[in-house]
C-alpha cells in the first residue's frame, strides 16, 4: 500500500509539473508573440524615425527566441541588431517620408555598452549631413543617454527632471576576503610578465595592485577624453570647462543643465509639436504626427532585388566568453571554439562570400578553445579578406581570435589588447571541514595522481608543472601577435603583459589598424576584396532542434531570475561564476566600467 501511495504521489507530481510547464510555455509565447506583433509597417510621409531604446540595441542578434524576455513579469524586451540599427539610419537620411531623429530615451530599454552607444552616435552624426532635424528629450539624463542625446540640434528636458553628470569610474568586486573567512585555498599561475594580467586580482588581493590601478586609470582617462571632446564639440563649449563643470558637480537638477548649455530648453514632452512645427512636419491623419520605431523601420527596409546574386560580405558574430568543445543548446551568449571554427570554415567554402567581418565582442576564456578559432581563422585568411570589428571588448583570448586577421577595426573604446594569460586552482577543503565536517581521504598510484584534488595544497613540483603550461601559453599569444600585426616579439612584449588598452590608444600602438565602427570594417572588407556592387549577410548557426529550444528556455528563465534579485551585482555574480568555472589555462579580462 506504502508503495502505491508514494507512486501516486509521484505521478500526480510529474502530471501538476507538466502542467505548470505547459502553462508557462503558453504564458511566455503569448507574451512575446503580444509584444511583437503583426501588424504588416507602413511609413507615412512626413514621419519621425523615433529612436527610444524600446527595442534595445544589442551587438550580435540572438538565435534565441527567448533572449529579452523577462519571466519574472512576462514581458518581452525586443531587441534589434547595431549592424540592424546602423543600416536603418542610413536609410533614413535618404528616405523622403522621414523628416528626421527623435531620441527619447526616457526607457527601460538600453544599449549593449559604451562602443554601441559610440557608433549609435557616430551613425547619427552623419545622418545630419542629409540636412534632416536630430532631436532629443528625457525626462531625467544619466551620462550614457546624455552621452548619445549629446550629437543632437537640440536637447530638451523635463523641467522637474535630474541630470546626471559626474565622470567616468572602473571597479572591481574583491572575493578575497569571503574566501578567506569560508576557507578556500586559491592557487593563481601568472607569469610575472604579466603584472597587468588583473582577472585573477579578485581572487587574491582585496584591491588593485600598482600596475592594475595605472592600467585602469589611463584607460578610463582615454575613455572619458572621447566622451568628453564629442559632447564638448557639439555643445560648443570646451573640454577644460566641461571638465570644470564635471568635477565641481555643477550639474544636478534641469536648471543647471540649462545653464551650463547641456540643454537647450527645458519642457514638458508634449510641448515638443512646437519643434515640429517649427520644422514643418505635418500631422497625419488623426492630427497626431506619425512616429515610426527602429524596429518597426528595420521591418520594412526593402530588400535590393539588384543585388540579389551580388557577392556578399558576411558578418559573423564571436560574442561572449570563449569557452572549449561545441555549442549543444544554441543559446549564443558564450563562444564555443569548435562551434565558431565550424562557422567560420562553412563561410570559407561558400563561393559567393567573398569577404568576412568578424564582430568580436568577447573579454576572452579558454586558451585551447581561442587558438582553435585562431586555427580557422588563419586558413580563411588565406582564401578571401578577413576584417575584425571590435565591439565593446576583444581582450585577451578576444585578441588572440583578432590577430590574424588582415585588418582590425575598433571603437574608440573598445576594451582591446590584455595579452596575457593566467591559471588558477581553487581548494575548498579547508571551507568544506570547517563549515560542513566533510573531509577527504584517497590512495593514489603516483605521488601527484590527485593533483587539484580537494584534499590538499599543491606541491611546489606540480605548480612548476603547470606553469609550464602558462609560460608556453604566452609565449604562443606573444608571437602570434607579433606574426598577426608584423611586430618583433619585443615590441609586442613591451605592450604585452596582460594589459588592456582603450581602442583609440591600441591605435597608436600598432595593435588595431584603424578606429571605426561595424561599418568602417564592412567598407575595408569589400575594398580589400574589390566589391563595388555587393550585400551584407549576418551569418549564424541555425537553431538545433527542441533540446536546445528547452535548454535555451531554462537558461533565460534562470538569468531573468537572478537579474531581479541581485540587480546591480548581477554582473559581479555572472564574472565569478565564469572565473571559476573555466579548467585549464585561460585568457580572460574582466573590467567593469560605471558611466
Amino acid at each position: 500500500m506504502k508503495f502505491f501511495k508514494n507512486f501516486l504521489a509521484a505521478l500526480l507530481a510529474v502530471v501538476v509539473g507538466s502542467f505548470v510547464t505547459v502553462f508557462v510555455w503558453i504564458g511566455a509565447f503569448s507574451s512575446m508573440m503580444s509584444s511583437f506583433g503583426t501588424t504588416p509597417v507602413v511609413v507615412e510621409d512626413n514621419s519621425i524615425l523615433k529612436i527610444d531604446f524600446s527595442e534595445s540595441v544589442v551587438d550580435a542578434p540572438s538565435t534565441n527566441p527567448f533572449a529579452g524576455f523577462d519571466f519574472m513579469s512576462m514581458t518581452a524586451m525586443p531587441s534589434v541588431s547595431l549592424y540592424d540599427a546602423l543600416r536603418a539610419i542610413d536609410a533614413a537620411a535618404n528616405d523622403e517620408r522621414i523628416k528626421g531623429i527623435y531620441l527619447n530615451l526616457d526607457s527601460a530599454g538600453t544599449a549593449d555598452g559604451l562602443a554601441i552607444i559610440e557608433e549609435l552616435r557616430t551613425s547619427i552624426e552623419n545622418f545630419k549631413k542629409s540636412g534632416k532635424f536630430v532631436v532629443a528629450f528625457d525626462d531625467m539624463y544619466v551620462q550614457s543617454e546624455y552621452y548619445l542625446a549629446s550629437v543632437a540640434d537640440k536637447i530638451y528636458m523635463h523641467p522637474e527632471g535630474s541630470f546626471m553628470w559626474q565622470g567616468l569610474y572602473f571597479n572591481n568586486m574583491f572575493f578575497t576576503g569571503l574566501f578567506e573567512k569560508l576557507g578556500v585555498d586559491v592557487e593563481i599561475f601568472r607569469p610575472t610578465v604579466c603584472k597587468y594580467k588583473s582577472a585573477v586580482e579578485p581572487y587574491f588581493l582585496k584591491k588593485m595592485s600598482p600596475a592594475n590601478r595605472l592600467q585602469m586609470q589611463e584607460l578610463a582617462d582615454s575613455m572619458w577624453a572621447t566622451i568628453s571632446s564629442q559632447v564638448a564639440a557639439s555643445r560648443n563649449i570646451s573640454v577644460e570647462e566641461l571638465n570644470r563643470i564635471t568635477d565641481n558637480l555643477e550639474i544636478a537638477i534641469a536648471e543647471d543643465a540649462l545653464s551650463k548649455g547641456l540643454v537647450d530648453e527645458l519642457a514638458y514632452e508634449d510641448q515638443l509639436d512646437n519643434y515640429f512645427e517649427e520644422k514643418g512636419v505635418e500631422r497625419g491623419d488623426d492630427d497626431e504626427y506619425n512616429y515610426i520605431s527602429l524596429g518597426e523601420y528595420i521591418s520594412q527596409l526593402a530588400f535590393d532585388v539588384d543585388k540579389l546574386s551580388a557577392d556578399k560580405v558576411a558578418i559573423v558574430y564571436a560574442q561572449g566568453e570563449i569557452t572549449d568543445g561545441e555549442d549543444t543548446q544554441g543559446a549564443g551568449d558564450m563562444i564555443y571554439g569548435n562551434t565558431l571554427a565550424a562557422e567560420l570554415a562553412e563561410v570559407r567554402k561558400d563561393e559567393s562570400i567573398k569577404a568576412v567581418v568578424l564582430r568580436v565582442n568577447s573579454p576572452g576564456g579558454s586558451a585551447l578553445a581561442s587558438d582553435i578559432i585562431w586555427r580557422e581563422m588563419e586558413l580563411l585568411r588565406k582564401e578571401k579578406p578577413v576584417i575584425v570589428s571590435m565591439g565593446g571588448y576583444a581582450a585577451s583570448g578576444g585578441y588572440y581570435i583578432s590577430a590574424p586577421a588582415d585588418a582590425i577595426v575598433a571603437d574608440k573604446m573598445t576594451l582591446t589588447g590584455s595579452i596575457g594569460v593566467f591559471g588558477m586552482m581553487m581548494n575548498p577543503t579547508r571551507a568544506l571541514e570547517r563549515n560542513l565536517g566533510i573531509t577527504f581521504d584517497g590512495v593514489k598510484s603516483n605521488k601527484s595522481a590527485d593533483m587539484g584534488m580537494p584534499g590538499r595544497n599543491m606541491t611546489k613540483q606540480e605548480r612548476a608543472y603547470i606553469m609550464r603550461g602558462v609560460d608556453k601559453v604566452y609565449g604562443r599569444f606573444t608571437s602570434l601577435v607579433a606574426e598577426g600585426r608584423n611586430l618583433p616579439v619585443e615590441r609586442v612584449y613591451e605592450i604585452a603583459e596582460g594589459r588592456v588598452w582603450s581602442g583609440s590608444a591600441a591605435q597608436e600602438i600598432g595593435l588595431v589598424d584603424m578606429c571605426g565602427g561595424l561599418k568602417d570594417a564592412i567598407a575595408v572588407a569589400a575594398d580589400k576584396a574589390s566589391l563595388s556592387n555587393y550585400r551584407v549577410i549576418e551569418h549564424q548557426p541555425e537553431l538545433q532542434g527542441m533540446a536546445a529550444l528547452f535548454s535555451q528556455f531554462g537558461a533565460q528563465a534562470r538569468a531573468s531570475f537572478e537579474m531581479s534579485q541581485m540587480g546591480e551585482f548581477y554582473n559581479d555574480l555572472k564574472s565569478l561564476r565564469e572565473s571559476i568555472s573555466q579548467n585549464g589555462i585561460v585568457m580572460y579580462s574582466s573590467v567593469r566600467v560605471d558611466f
